[in-house]
């Protein structure tokens, strides 16, 4: 399943996808399907006291790819996903420009879903590898 820019559009604009600590850091969400979801982060502002790209912010990116991943494919059994485990390598650091990630699944089950994330930078050299694993529950009432 691939989403259309206007499904795309509708799933960001209803809070579906994003709100929150990923709208305040800036991400920007290009790609969305049950196979791959892609985004973009700004260094400025994301930065820890050294100039360089906060590791946490590299983890809140990847979260949300895989959140977002999860949430589209949770929505054919009417459930929502929930993070429950993600771990990250920080390869290298970024200063400025972009990070841009790219979330794929690893296992998309009915309770579990489970993604590999890859961020780069500008150059696309490699940033930040990440694995996050969401919980799929039943939708609240």
């Amino acid at each position: 399943m691939t989403t259309d820019a206007d499904t795309l559009r509708e799933l960001i604009d209803s809070g579906a996808l994003i709100g929150g600590l990923g709208q305040t850091m800036g991400i920007e969400i290009t790609e969305a399907s049950t196979e791959r979801v892609v985004g973009r982060m700004p260094v400025e502002g994301n930065r820890q006291p050294f100039g360089l790209l906060h590791g946490g912010a590299s983890c809140v990116l990847a979260e949300s790819l895989g959140s977002i991943g999860s949430t589209i494919h949770a929505q054919q059994f009417a459930r929502i996903a929930v993070g429950i485990e993600i771990n990250a390598t920080h390869h290298r650091s970024a200063t400025e420009g972009h990070v841009t990630g790219v979330a794929t699944p690893v296992h998309l089950g009915r309770t579990l879903a489970t993604w590999d994330i890859t961020i780069t930078d500008d150059n696309g050299k490699k940033v930040c590898t990440s694995r996050l694993t969401c919980m799929l529950r039943d939708a609240p009432q």
